[in-house]
């Protein structure tokens, strides 16, 4: 199979099944591709997707950067021989006894679930939210951690902390948060009315601290605050090159949330979301779900990535030669982790596997 050397472009998009497809292959090597995102409809077993991210990592050099959201508990791309992640309200709710021992955990499931990902050949998962509960959003609910901002950040702190252990950046998300919120972004275009100062003194607090720990990566939220821009946050310079990059300092990657879903629809079509992005200060634009949309976008969207952009992404590659899972198995560091992280969430009620 022929290489193709060329650099990467600022669209993140999916693929059809569980093998490349040749449609999915021409899309990936089109100059404007940089990642794919990988769902459960893409996966069987672990040897079909280490085989896959073989296959996808070798069609293009420098290699596309592949993706998941593998949060735990009901975000759980891959099943079937990886460990079941339990939902970080789990971690919250053991914060509540013993914080010191909720942070231990928190760090060992961000290592199991990073090198285990590692292994299989993903570069990065979309993760950790960073959303603080205020108990009205049901997309966001029990994928964060507390309804303490303090919490949400030591906790998700020690999380990503066991994620560079493993060699993989972390991505936060939702910029500048979506826990206050009702409607669901996936179908609908959500406001959220709160002065910035009372989302600054709450939901910013996670993003600020991750932040100054060198965060790898942010997602921003398909969510319009409308006492700051009339624009949802993906889509608006202020959010993003203001107050992001300028006033909290941020220097990763800035990765779009899916073009596709609802709530990006005041932006207009796909390339106009997508021109909208790129020019409000993201790096890498998602287009997942709609292979028709992907090829409009493909076809249609004029846009050179600059210089910062790539080096950002650059630095999103999995670092270190990743383990084997037969090597991670005997690796004392791995097994130590699964018995920490052994019974959290089962002993508060959660399922070993969400849906």
């Amino acid at each position: 199979m022929e290489t193709a050397h060329k650099p990467l472009g600022p669209a993140m998009l999916d693929i059809e099944g569980t093998v490349l497809g040749a449609e999915d292959r021409e899309r990936l090597l089109h100059p404007l591709a940089g990642g794919v995102i990988l769902f459960s409809r893409n996966f069987t077993s672990p040897e079909q997707l280490e085989q896959l991210t073989a296959t996808l990592h070798g069609i293009r050099s420098p290699p596309l950067l592949i993706a998941v959201d593998h949060e735990g508990g009901r975000v759980q791309r891959f099943r079937d021989g990886f460990t079941a992640i339990p939902s970080m309200r789990a971690l919250g709710r053991l914060w509540d006894g013993n914080a010191a021992k909720a942070k231990h955990s928190a760090q060992e499931i961000g290592y199991v679930l990073a090198a285990e990902l590692r292994a299989h050949g993903v570069d990065l998962s979309f993760a950790p939210v960073l959303d603080v509960d205020h108990g009205s959003s049901s997309v966001i609910g029990d994928r964060s951690f507390h309804s303490d901002p303090e919490a949400v950040a030591e906790l998700a702190r020690a999380l990503v902390q066991g994620f560079r252990r493993a060699g993989m950046s972390a991505v936060g998300k939702h910029f500048p948060g979506h826990g206050y919120v009702r409607a669901d972004s996936h179908h609908a275009v959500p406001v959220d009315e709160r002065s910035y100062e009372d989302i600054a003194a709450s939901d910013l607090v996670p993003f600020r601290r991750l932040i100054d720990s060198g965060l790898g990566g942010i997602m921003p939220a398909h969510v319009i605050y409308r006492s700051v821009d009339a624009r949802p946050a993906g889509f608006s310079e202020v959010w993003l090159k203001r107050i992001l990059r300028s006033e909290l300092g941020f220097d990763g990657v800035v990765f779009s949330d899916d073009l596709s879903m609802e709530g990006a629809s005041v932006a207009g079509g796909v390339i106009e979301r997508a021109t909208a992005a790129l020019r409000a200060g993201c790096d890498m634009v998602l287009a997942c779900n709609d292979a028709h949309a992907a090829d409009r976008l493909l076809e249609g969207l004029e846009y050179a990535i600059p210089a910062v952009s790539l080096a950002r992404l650059a630095r999103m590659h999995g670092r270190h030669p990743a383990e084997s899972m037969l090597k991670l198995r005997e690796d004392s560091n791995y097994v130590t982790a699964l018995h920490a992280i052994s019974g959290i969430g089962l002993q508060s009620g959660d399922l070993p596997f969400g849906n």
